[in-house]
């Protein structure tokens, strides 16, 4: 095989991991750039909204969103040594998506459960040995964390109400990101993990309640079943996913020696940086809104 070829199916398997990069000066009291976090938040926000009310657009933006947050993991994990099959991920990620919202929660297991096969048959073949294992577990575990964990959005907009649970869905978990910011900012004294995440404090934590919990309350309210405690209750459960979910990206980031996980998204990192919390709270918010609209399967 010559040099050309083999250097093009190995970045089939996985990208090169990002350069080092000197990092940018902070310009506000949270080092982020302000301005540009908010301009980009708006306009995600617009795009998301415009999607909900044409047919397969949210399931088409979503796996767009899931396959450059894959690329951006597998950069990542790429500065460790991991090589993930990205090919067979980006499959995977259609058929996943897809099958939620064409035929549901169990196909979307079935697709899952293909691409892991998929992932694992791909990278033996491209060599194996134990790396071979280790690559194709982490693929395995990119599969779960990102298409299948963003099919839960996808199942709930299929749903009666679908758009407005999905827009409750966002708003309250992008709101513990707001009342955490905002809290933090001007109360922040105790850090909750100061070895994982030296920004997080307590009262952030508390901010991210009160926000999440009035504003689940507000939109949970506002369908015709359901409770406002039910949305209180969403709130509180989304504000525990979330912060797991960033603590737990801090975390690898850490471990990796990397500020942000990419850099497609001014102001807020990468897209992997903006789907961590939205990612672990999809399926919370699948499981509470769907009983509380009593469409859950048991």
């Amino acid at each position: 095989m010559s040099e050309a070829r083999r250097r093009a199916r190995s970045a089939l398997v996985a990208p090169p991991p990002p350069r080092p990069k000197d990092p940018l000066p902070p310009t506000g009291r949270a080092g982020r750039n302000l301005p540009a976090a908010i301009g980009v938040g708006v306009g995600l926000l617009v795009v998301v909204a415009g999607s909900l009310f044409v047919p397969y657009a949210f399931v088409a933006l979503v796996i767009v969103a899931c396959g450059a947050a894959l690329w951006e993991l597998a950069r990542a994990v790429g500065q460790g040594g991991i090589r993930i099959p990205l090919l067979p991920l980006w499959v995977g990620t259609v058929g996943i998506l897809v099958s939620a919202a064409t035929a549901g929660p169990e196909a979307m297991l079935v697709a899952f459960t293909l691409t892991g096969g998929g992932v694992f048959v791909w990278r033996v073949l491209d060599g194996g040995g134990r790396a071979a294992v280790r690559d194709a577990a982490a693929g395995v575990f990119a599969a779960a964390y990102v298409p299948y964990l963003a099919g839960f959005a996808v199942l709930l907009l299929q749903q009666t109400y679908g758009v407005w649970l999905v827009v409750t869905f966002i708003v309250v978990t992008v709101s513990n990101d707001i009342g955490g910011y905002a809290a933090g900012i001007f109360f922040g004294k105790h850090p909750m993990a100061p070895s994982i995440s030296p920004k997080k404090s307590w009262e952030g934590f508390a901010g991210s309640l009160i926000l999440a919990a009035a504003l689940g309350a507000l939109l949970v309210g506002l369908l015709p079943v359901g409770a406002w405690w039910h949305g209180a209750l969403l709130g509180v459960a989304v504000v525990g996913a979330a912060t797991t979910g960033d603590l737990a990206e801090s975390l690898l980031k850490r471990d990796l020696g990397l500020k942000d996980m990419g850099s497609l998204l001014p102001g807020h990192g990468g897209i992997m940086d903006r789907l961590d919390s939205l990612l672990i709270s999809a399926p919370v918010c699948y499981v509470i809104l769907s009983a509380t609209t009593g469409q859950l399967a048991v």
